[in-house]
């Protein structure tokens, strides 16, 4: 299994791409702990501007110091090829095809966010490449179904789609996710990394 060094907060490591069909997905590999440990983030990512926020810099820094941390750009995100929105399950093989760049055989998937059901939806179909699943801040599904009475209904989901679209590149629902002080931060990353 490859290695590199732990980085200090706020260095950016080399950003590579991996090949998903048609579609380069872009990954950054750092920390030299013994296990595998791959970061799948939520809705928006760019892999060089997340090392410009100190807090972002320091929590990878402290998981590269008991793994191998691989961080990528879902496709349409970041550094990622722009593509139209693609489905959950051809999101989950970008997933596989950075394991497989990164010589990955099996890995612990910290899932974020929207990068949950990812995450979920990858140890269902691939359990012999998951060591454990990490779920945070995550859902099962998003939508209301009869057995999913919690989910959001899908007219309040639209408006809610519609108002971020409105206001993409300002506060939008940052307010909601991101404490005062981090909004700034939180906006500038919105704009070049979707």
């Amino acid at each position: 299994m490859p290695s590199q060094q732990s980085r200090d907060p706020g260095d950016s490591p080399e950003t590579r791409y991996a090949r998903s069909g048609d579609v380069h997905i872009a990954y950054q590999v750092t920390g030299s702990g013994p296990i595998d440990l791959v970061f799948v983030s939520g809705f928006v990512s760019h892999l060089q501007l997340y090392w410009d926020n100190p807090i972002s810099a320091h929590f990878a820094h402290r998981l590269g110091t008991f793994a191998r941390v691989i961080r990528f750009d879902k496709r349409g995100t970041g550094m990622s090829d722009r593509v139209p929105i693609a489905t959950l399950e051809e999101r989950m093989d970008d997933l596989r095809a950075v394991m497989d760049a990164t010589g990955t055989a099996r890995a612990a998937i910290f899932g974020v966010s929207e990068g949950g059901p990812m995450s979920l939806l990858f140890a269902a179909t691939y359990p012999e490449r998951v060591a454990s699943l990490i779920l945070y801040g995550s859902f099962a599904r998003r939508l209301w179904a009869p057995d999913y009475p919690i989910g959001v209904p899908t007219s309040e989901r639209q408006a809610y789609l519609d108002f971020i679209e409105q206001r993409w590149g300002e506060e939008a629902d940052v307010s909601v996710v991101a404490p005062a002080s981090m909004r700034r931060r939180v906006v500038g990353l919105l704009r070049p990394g979707a």
